[in-house]
């Protein structure tokens, strides 16, 4: 089990939040096509099912890793949200990255807002010490 620190706050705040964007993003599309209809949550962002699919399974993950991977998960996860961030201001509002997702400037800030801190919650973490083998 981690104990208690930033990555593992990380993990389980953040992924309480992408949980519950990616089910409540349905509410809004769940169009599967390429971006397909995208839908507007709460006027900021442009959501889809394959937004929403991404949310809620990177959520997931968060709360699975919590226990045990957090570190890592804050990483992986924030190096993810990093990319797609800045990747959505390459391409632009009303476009989609990979053809998928949909972009909007809330999209983007919030992907920055939810990568940055992923790294600096693994960065503010230590490593956690190496346990020496069982002996019988």
């Amino acid at each position: 089990m981690d104990a208690p620190g930033p990555a593992r706050l990380y993990a389980t705040l953040g992924g309480a939040l992408l949980a519950a964007l990616g089910i409540v993003g349905f509410f809004y599309s769940a169009s599967f096509g390429s971006p397909g209809e995208v839908g507007q949550m709460l006027g900021a962002f442009a959501v889809n099912g394959w937004e929403n699919v991404l949310h809620a399974l990177t959520g997931a993950a968060g709360l699975i890793a919590a226990d045990y991977a957090s570190r890592r998960y804050a990483l992986w996860n924030g190096a993810l949200y990093v990319v797609l961030g800045f990747w959505g201001f390459v391409v632009g509002n009303g476009d989609a990255v990979l053809g998928l997702l949909p972009v909007s400037t809330g999209d983007n800030l919030l992907h920055l807002a939810i990568g940055a801190l992923g790294v600096l919650a693994w960065r503010a973490t230590a490593v956690p010490a190496k346990r020496a083998p069982a002996t019988a």
